[in-house]
């Protein structure tokens, strides 16, 4: 197997383990995933397949601060609450209008092509004093 194909099954592999959980992992943690399959794979090589497929759109890289990244393998505007105690990033319903880029383009008129929204907190487990599992 050449060079090529073998970073090309490294990269669908991360890919698949991306896609495979609904949760938004760290690369640590899709590296840790990736090498049950791919023993020799490195953390260096995770992230920057990670960085690729986000340049390519194919995944979301959700900056969070702080050089802390989580990763979406749902690449479609959607919106993300990030808890603010425990870390945990999820999935919310997205309240903004259908129609909402195309009025920003509108009013301003700037070229739209997406669209990110982030709401922060605390979750339901941090709000209790629970400690929850990102």
């Amino acid at each position: 197997m050449n060079q090529r194909n073998r970073f090309s099954r490294r990269r669908e592999i991360i890919l698949d383990v991306l896609r495979s959980v609904t949760c938004h992992p760290t690369a640590e943690w899709v590296h840790a995933q990736a090498r049950k399959q791919a023993p020799r794979l490195s953390l260096g090589t995770t992230y920057r397949n990670l960085r690729l497929l986000a340049e390519r759109g194919i995944i979301q890289e959700l900056e969070l601060g702080q050089d802390l990244s989580r990763y979406d393998g749902n690449p479609r505007n959607h919106v993300h609450f990030c808890c603010d105690g425990c870390g945990r990033v999820l999935d919310i319903a997205d309240p903004t209008p259908p129609a909402m880029d195309g009025a920003v383009a509108r009013d301003t008129g700037l070229k739209i092509t997406s669209h990110r929204l982030f709401f922060h907190g605390l979750c339901q487990e941090c709000q209790h004093g629970e400690v929850a599992s990102i």
